[in-house]
């Protein structure tokens, strides 16, 4: 089998830049072990933003939210499938002080993509909100397993898809071209999250892991629109809330833990009113972060047909859609990556 490119993952990253591949016209084909997306599938897939103790706006949110839309509901179309929710984002103040800061900010021309109104008086009688919050717009959540799910089953049925193991040591990389496993491209290009730490090509990158975990709800309290402050909390299409998450670069073993239940229950007590709530599952994902908190784009230095798009850690959903556009431009134009996000800048380090 001859392809224009070999991915090895089908994450989100691994998804949407093939997609943005095969929309070019270009052969794409795609090795990925299954349930090896662990990180991605108990995401939230939260795209905010405004975000950080700060409120200030996401790193590109200029850059990154206006191709959020676009991407999924193109992927949406072609899979005929629903996983795209927008939602507003109510974040309630914590102080009369931060209520008249964000009076302030509503007319800043700089914000008004992405607030939709300040609110000075409780908006809900459920949320812990004395002095009103800020609802964003902009704002949403994608269902990383529907999405995935779905791309995952027209891979299969275009024959784009093997499902195993990457192992690199069956990979033969030639000047013009890599083989593997019968797979003959002209460029390969690790979408496999932290499963390039272990690649002979990109062990030099700062990897940085963080442990995430998530709760899923059922509680009778289920506005529409998503709640954040120390704990997001997203009603789903069939009632059941999630909830998150922690963030650990220390406890990075397998499984969840009791401490980070805690923790979420804890934040969410201050958040929400005391209410019945049962919790229905409680799962855990090791995200592929990195140290700089910028994700790893580019061409490897001394091998001119293996590329990397990864790195995304906890901002994939906002991230990816406008990277995997300058991912492509690299692939198909050799037009250089920027360079917050080239890999280029760890090359010293080699």
């Amino acid at each position: 089998m001859e392809v224009d490119f070999l991915l090895i993952g089908q994450g989100l990253a691994g998804t949407v830049l093939s997609h943005r591949l095969i929309q070019e016209g270009k052969s794409v084909h795609l090795i990925d072990e299954p349930k090896a997306n662990l990180s991605t599938r108990i995401a939230a897939g939260l795209y905010n933003p405004i975000t950080g103790k700060k409120m200030v706006k996401t790193w590109l949110a200029d850059s990154l939210f206006p191709e959020i839309g676009p991407l999924y509901r193109s992927l949406e179309k072609k899979l005929d499938a629903h996983f795209f929710h927008p939602r507003k984002i109510y974040r309630p103040f914590l102080s009369i002080e931060e209520l008249n800061e964000w009076m302030g900010r509503s007319g800043d021309e700089n914000f008004q993509d992405y607030i939709d109104q300040v609110i000075s008086k409780p908006l809900y009688e459920e949320v812990v909100n004395p002095y009103g919050g800020v609802m964003l717009k902009n704002s949403g959540y994608v269902d990383l397993n529907r999405m995935l799910d779905s791309y995952q089953q027209y891979l299969l049925g275009e024959g784009l898809l093997t499902q195993e193991r990457f192992d690199e040591e069956k990979l033969t990389v030639l000047e013009a071209y890599v083989e593997y496993n019968g797979i003959k491209a002209s460029k390969i290009v690790y979408c496999n999250g932290l499963g390039s730490l272990d690649s002979r090509f990109f062990n030099f990158l700062p990897f940085a892991p963080v442990k995430g975990e998530v709760l899923e709800l059922e509680e009778g309290f289920q506005p529409e629109e998503i709640i954040n402050r120390g704990v997001f909390r997203i009603t789903l299409p069939d009632g059941r809330l999630k909830v998150g998450s922690t963030y650990s670069k220390h406890d990075l073993d397998t499984g969840v833990t009791e401490r980070a239940k805690e923790e979420i229950l804890e934040k969410y007590d201050k958040l929400i009113r005391n209410g019945e709530k049962k919790i229905i599952s409680h799962s855990y994902g090791i995200r592929p972060a990195t140290r700089d908190r910028k994700p790893f784009l580019g061409k490897h230095p001394e091998y001119e047909s293996v590329y990397i798009f990864n790195g995304f850690g906890a901002k994939g959903v906002s991230l990816v859609p406008y990277l995997s556009k300058m991912m492509t431009n690299l692939l198909l134009l050799n037009q250089e990556v920027d360079k917050d996000v080239n890999i280029s800048r760890f090359f010293k380090y080699i």
